[in-house]
């Protein structure tokens, strides 16, 4: 009994050193709408989790929609839940205002300071030296694993179609679109729609034990995540993840002679052709971080190991969840899935060809459905309302604007963003309304530096899909229940019905 109240005044203590404002903050905060607190443990009882947390989520934005803003109070942890879109856009737009709240740091074991956890001067480096990867021409040499690593989700999905069963296409999609992430970041094929590989169980399992730590503060401190929680098994996973990486790391390494040569070859063609010249190499993403470290003397082996780990990690999940999405909303859509049949049928014909980067541009229409934008899709759009694959972007601010200032978190519900924002921002159909009531890849400076890559990953898996069968969605919007963990996933998966086109 001693024994626990000494830990629970350990933990008290902890939070209240590591996140409780300061009393600038706190007296501003008095003024912010929001649910009532309990003494001591704030909104703490009114948390949920799964589904039930989404709907609390959902029905706090509703309730204050007119302020546009919400305070809710965990412990001594003050987060304000902001949905205007002007209020959005003048957080996210900042130069000044880039750090990333703490709940970020319980993703550093995994991903180090890379571009997504890291801050300051050492984010804005990384962004520098990050953008060129991303140039057109090495997204169009990705294009050829966008289309291998379809074809084997086809084929897996022509066994299916064929016994006329539903089944949950969740786990395959994601997948497809890990066995994408881990050729193109680390020029490794792990082959993860056909093996079972410890390496692909580590990702997922990791995703998971982080998502627990960052739910239940008790395991916040590391000898109470390992003595009450998961943390020997998020140890062990840890390693596999890490060792996965440098043994990868170390291989590419050995040819970095091969590397320079071939990256400086397309850099002299690209000057001379102003275009794309025949390559001898497909370079991964790791092979590019690989030439710009100058031989580990601006970057060193756990400098490139945090930027490949995270590209690992945000590179699978979300346009997984996205593509899940996608899949479940236009399979339920016949009139949504006719036009995305012709669309495709107008651009290929009989041609059994893969898709060019030319033959996804010409994808307007299954691009509105990915994005959902503008007048094209209007039921499809009403729907996706609640299911964009991260439901929220964290900003955590050193400020003094819009009555916010220094030790506070800004929670930005992306979905929730766009539901208000067509309630303050003019109608949601008009080219008029706000475009940060519409932020899928976040936005401002701290943007989603693969965004394009998403994109065209997407179109290109979504394409060989919908070119290939007819889907029939066997869920009701409400059997989906939305669960907002590291991304917003479907509670049950995604449970559909395939028939192959004629």
């Amino acid at each position: 009994m001693f024994a626990t109240i000494i830990l629970g005044v350990v933990l008290l203590y902890i939070m209240y050193k590591y996140l409780s404002p300061n009393p600038e903050t706190r007296k501003l905060l008095e003024k912010v709408p929001g649910p009532k607190p309990l003494p001591l443990i704030g909104n703490a009882h009114q948390l949920r989790m799964g589904h039930a947390k989404m709907v609390q989520t959902h029905r706090f934005a509703s309730m204050f929609s007119d302020y546009g803003f919400h305070k809710m109070k965990i412990i001594f942890y003050q987060v304000v839940f902001l949905y205007r879109a002007d209020w959005v856009e003048v957080v996210l737009n900042s130069m000044k205002h880039i750090d990333k709240s703490p709940d970020y740091n319980f993703l550093h074991p995994w991903l180090g300071t890379g571009l997504l956890t890291s801050t300051g001067n050492k984010w804005k480096s990384r962004r520098r030296m990050l953008t060129p990867t991303f140039h057109f021409n090495i997204l169009h040499d990705f294009l050829h694993v966008f289309n291998k690593k379809s074809h084997i989700l086809v084929d897996k999905f022509k066994g299916k179609a064929a016994k006329g069963d539903e089944f949950n296409v969740f786990q395959d999609i994601a997948l497809c679109a890990l066995d994408i992430i881990s050729e193109t970041a680390m020029g490794k094929d792990i082959d993860a729609q056909s093996t079972d590989s410890e390496y692909v169980h580590a990702v997922y399992r990791m995703s998971t034990l982080t998502d627990t730590r960052m739910r239940k503060p008790w395991l916040w401190p590391k000898f109470l995540f390992k003595m009450f929680g998961p943390g020997h098994e998020y140890d062990e996973k840890l390693k596999i993840l890490h060792d996965f990486t440098n043994s990868v790391i170390s291989d590419r390494l050995k040819d970095f002679d091969g590397i320079k040569s071939e990256m400086i070859r397309q850099e002299m063609n690209e000057q001379s052709e102003g275009g794309l010249g025949e390559k001898k190499i497909r370079l991964a993403f790791l092979d590019m971080l690989i030439y710009m470290s100058d031989n580990l003397t601006k970057l060193s082996i756990e400098d490139i190991r945090e930027e490949v780990d995270t590209f690992m990690f945000e590179g699978h999940d979300t346009t997984a969840a996205a593509m899940n999405w996608a899949t479940h909303l236009i399979g339920a859509n016949p009139e949504v899935q006719a036009k995305v049949h012709e669309e495709i049928d107008s651009i290929f014909g009989q041609d059994n060809r893969d898709p060019t980067m030319e033959d996804l541009k010409d994808m307007k229409y299954l691009e509105c459905c990915i994005k959902v934008k503008k007048n094209i899709v209007i039921k499809l759009r009403n729907l996706i309302l609640l299911h964009l694959p991260s439901w929220v972007t964290i900003v955590f601010l050193f400020i003094e604007m819009r009555n916010v200032t220094r030790g506070l978190t800004v929670v930005v519900p992306i979905a929730k963003t766009k539901t208000i924002g067509k309630k303050l921002c003019t109608s949601f159909q008009s080219r008029t309304r706000h475009p940060y009531s519409y932020v899928p890849f976040s936005a401002g400076p701290r943007n989603c530096i693969g965004q394009k890559f998403a994109l065209l990953e997407e179109k290109t898996v979504l394409c060989h899909l919908f070119r290939n069968f007819t889907v029939k969605s066997c869920q009701t919007r409400e059997e989906l229940r939305p669960v907002g963990d590291l991304i917003l996933r479907p509670e049950n998966g995604i449970i559909i019905k395939l028939s192959p086109r004629v």
